[in-house]
């Protein structure tokens, strides 16, 4: 099986001990390990594919910590370099009633965003292979170019780009940076993956089927929209395949979009889709791999923080045997 990279922030989300309070009104949190990229790669690794973190951390307390739930949770670590120059990142993440999160990021700048393009190294990457990203990194940074040199260096080894825009505003000077920005990157990747709550942001288009449209630009084989508990539907340029969600007990809703893509990147690890295959496998599995993307992305609500929550394959299988489809 090939392996997923992640390049990105790996953070750490402060937590409120109780629901339903603002930032400001919360007395007492509880650290979970998290950063998009990195709760992506976390999830394929304990699915049982090959997952590498790519990224940099302080030389601190809490990169010892988030260095350590990595291993634990089996991502590879050996492309996570250390500075001495910024601290790792933090994100305090209030919980309302519903589940459903505000943030608030401390970083100017932090570890991950020093990252600088000299430090990929081209021959990381195979055909077959995937690499992932999100928009969090892609402020004005030595990250940033960091993320144009690996997605340049991984496509021309024939590994497969993969994009969740995964949109976190107030990480921005003003909404139109990070909407210009996440517009420049979709075209040089082959898989986008975008919520019902960010495509008409991203597009500026109201119907949903013109925005899903307009994003099949440059290298985009396949674009999967997500509807957090009502599923997602996937697209290729000339079919759809629409999935159901699961109804389970919401705690925490972090790192449910993250969970979700992760059990779709090792679908298709699994089933060894590359830049010229993608599109047939999707079509031909397309059932298999959006019951276990949907349960891997509503389990993880279960429980609080990402990392921390993500189920166990077998987990994921149970639940999405019940709408009666083989996964393996």
């Amino acid at each position: 099986m090939n392996r997923l990279f992640s390049i990105g922030e790996v953070l750490i989300d402060f937590i409120p001990l109780e629901k339903g309070k603002a930032l400001k009104d919360a007395i007492a949190f509880e650290r979970a390990p998290g950063g998009a990229p990195a709760n992506v790669a976390a999830a394929v690794a304990k699915y049982g594919a090959e997952a590498s973190m790519i990224t940099k951390l302080g030389n601190d307390a809490f990169g010892d910590f988030l260095l350590e739930q990595l291993i634990e949770a089996g991502v590879q670590i050996d492309k996570v370099s250390r500075t001495s120059q910024a601290n790792t990142g933090l994100a305090f993440v209030s919980l309302r009633e519903d589940g459903e999160r505000d943030f608030s990021f401390y970083r100017n700048p932090s570890a991950d965003l020093l990252l600088a393009e000299d430090e990929i190294d081209q021959s990381w990457f195979s055909p077959g292979d995937i690499l992932h990203f999100c928009s969090v990194d892609l402020v004005d940074s030595p990250m940033k170019k960091a993320h144009i040199a690996a997605i340049e260096a991984a496509k021309n080894n024939g590994s497969l780009i993969s994009f969740d825009p995964n949109v976190r505003l107030p990480l921005w000077n003003n909404p139109e940076d990070c909407r210009k920005t996440i517009v420049e990157f979709i075209p040089k990747s082959h898989l986008i993956k975008i919520s019902d709550e960010e495509l008409e942001f991203i597009t500026g288009i109201t119907d949903i089927e013109e925005a899903i449209a307009s994003l099949f630009v440059g290298e985009v084989k396949a674009v999967i929209y997500t509807k957090g508990a009502d599923g997602a539907v996937l697209f290729v340029k000339d079919s759809r395949y629409a999935s159901s969600g699961y109804s389970v007990d919401v705690q925490d809703t972090t790192g449910a979009g993250d969970a979700f893509i992760g059990g779709f990147l090792y679908q298709l690890l699994k089933k060894g889709a590359n830049q010229s295959n993608v599109v047939d496998i999707i079509s031909q599995y397309h059932k298999e791999i959006l019951a276990f993307a949907n349960a891997s992305g509503a389990l993880t609500t279960t429980g609080k923080g990402a990392i921390s929550s993500l189920p166990t394959r077998e987990a994921v299988l149970e639940l999405a045997a019940k709408n009666k489809i083989a996964t393996t």
